[in-house]
């Protein structure tokens, strides 16, 4: 009896571990490696993924005409600044092809304070990724590695979705 009950527990632990049943979150059962992911920042610098190696690295892929977009940037922010997951590095990168005045409206009126402005507009980055809409967050860990993804929006400061997170940090 005892032996069955702590192989229920760890059969349990690690199915939990695997898929936190997290609303639109897909954990990868093998880990996708990705080449030469480049995007710009706001000042048209161009900045490579492998730079960040050894960070948790959340990118979020949005634009300013998508409502589910604007529904989650303001948790987005809020997760960028969790003291518990001080190693996360978040990139939301706009993918709409909008000029910068227009995107930093956007962040501006949802006063997003945490976050910096991001840039795809050949989506290239978008295209290496597979994207099938927006907004959708894929999540790399310490070796850039994707492990997980979030399609469609989420709230960010869901503490199941902290704590989850904060396991890979």
């Amino acid at each position: 009896m005892r032996f069955l009950i702590i192989f229920i527990f760890l059969i349990t632990n690690s199915f939990a571990e695997e898929n936190p049943n997290i609303k639109n979150l897909i954990v990868n059962k093998q880990l996708k490696k990705y080449d030469s992911l480049r995007f710009f920042d706001k000042n048209n610098n161009q900045l490579n993924l492998d730079d960040f190696r050894g960070k948790l690295i959340l990118i979020n892929f949005w634009a300013t005409w998508c409502l589910p977009c604007k529904e989650e940037m303001p948790s987005l922010d809020l997760l960028q600044k969790k003291k518990i997951l001080n190693n996360l590095k978040i990139f939301p990168i706009n993918v709409g092809q909008e000029k910068i005045e227009k995107t930093e409206k956007f962040f501006k009126d949802l006063k997003i304070r945490n976050l910096d402005l991001y840039f795809d507009n050949q989506i290239t980055l978008a295209k290496k990724f597979a994207l099938r809409g927006i907004p959708t967050t894929i999540i790399l860990n310490k070796n850039g590695e994707e492990f997980a993804r979030i399609i469609g929006s989420i709230d960010f400061t869901d503490v199941k979705f902290i704590d989850w997170l904060s396991s890979y940090n």
